[in-house]
């Protein structure tokens, strides 16, 4: 390959990457959400100003031309839903140039350290269009664990805010006032979709979409009874409080006891990776035997690719079942 398309793909690649980061790291703000603040979530000088001072027609910006264009699209949902879910500032064009140009990145790079060989420049291809989509699902975990953390703290409060006299909303109004993200966010967002026309067991089910935990799915459902039959919902939510506290307690002895299979598990796994990256660097020509494109072959392919294809799938089958192992569900 030219080394000048070569470098185009390693220079639009640190371009895409860095246009996203950059979109990432500054979490800029659409038009819409400019607009919901102005009525739920500015202060009242904010929205003085916005409504003394006529706002300036403005030329959309490129990600939201694009974010047009590419309109409601099946893969565009589970794009958005994911990103809901991390809560990421990034639009689905964002996302989309982000993943093209890690995958060109990383496969750019790859090409010209290995010797120029095809098969590793497509695997890296490959391998680095994941990683903006393995960021997504480990900010989603977190989140989704801190949030389950604080849900007992946050159905205390809900309980006591009840018992005082606030109605439902008023309460939620009080968590999102009272407690750190990202219980806070989640709450707050209700709020605003409640005001914004939807009913409450609307927002509660877009909250759940975003966070799909099966003790929210009990406080969803608690609400959405009690609305329909009546009943005492500050007795029901001290009780799931009660069944989440120990739930929570259970995983956290879950967790601690398999901590140790886990980190044994990617340490193996993992193993012959660093091995190969040590034995590259004392002898590379004879670790580079391994991707040569000499004999002997199997058919057309050279047998140390068709080595390299069975370790990767024997490592990749080896971590799953470990995973499997230590993941006990309560």
């Amino acid at each position: 390959m030219s080394p000048i398309i070569l470098l185009g793909a390693v220079l639009l690649g640190l371009f895409l990457v860095a246009g996203a980061g950059f979109a990432l790291l500054s979490g800029s703000r659409s038009e819409v959400d400019e607009r919901m603040d102005r009525y739920v979530g500015g202060t009242a000088a904010a929205t003085a100003i916005a409504v003394d001072q006529p706002r300036q027609p403005r030329r959309p910006a490129v990600g939201e031309r694009l974010d047009t264009a590419i309109g409601d699209r099946g893969f565009t949902r589970g794009i958005k839903a994911r990103i809901a879910k991390a809560d990421v500032k990034l639009r689905v064009s964002e996302y989309i140039g982000l993943r093209i140009g890690f995958a060109l990145l990383a496969g750019a790079l790859v090409y010209l350290l290995l010797g120029r060989v095809w098969l590793f420049a497509v695997a890296a291809f490959v391998a680095g269009s994941f990683i903006p989509p393995i960021y997504l699902r480990i900010a989603a975990r977190r989140r989704l664990r801190a949030f389950e953390d604080q849900l007992s703290q946050t159905l205390n409060l809900w309980v006591n805010a009840l018992r005082s006299g606030y109605s439902i909303l008023q309460s939620m109004e009080a968590i999102a006032t009272e407690l750190p993200p990202p219980v806070s966010t989640e709450f707050e967002r209700v709020v605003q979709e409640v005001r914004l026309g939807l009913s409450v067991p609307q927002a509660l089910s877009n909250m759940l979409r975003r966070m799909p935990s099966e003790d929210l799915d009990l406080v969803v459902t608690a609400v959405n009874i009690q609305r329909e039959v009546g009943g005492n919902l500050a007795e029901v939510l001290d009780t799931i409080s009660f069944t989440i506290r120990e739930r929570v307690r259970i995983k956290g002895e879950i967790r601690t006891l398999t901590a140790q299979g886990r980190l044994s598990g990617w340490i193996v796994s993992l193993l012959p990776i660093f091995l190969a990256f040590i034995l590259l660097g004392i002898n590379a020509d004879y670790m580079s035997q391994l991707w040569v494109d000499l004999p002997p072959r199997v058919g057309p392919i050279p047998c140390g690719w068709i080595v390299i294809g069975i370790g990767l799938i024997m490592m990749g089958i080896g971590i799953y079942i470990i995973q499997r192992i230590v993941d006990i569900e309560v």
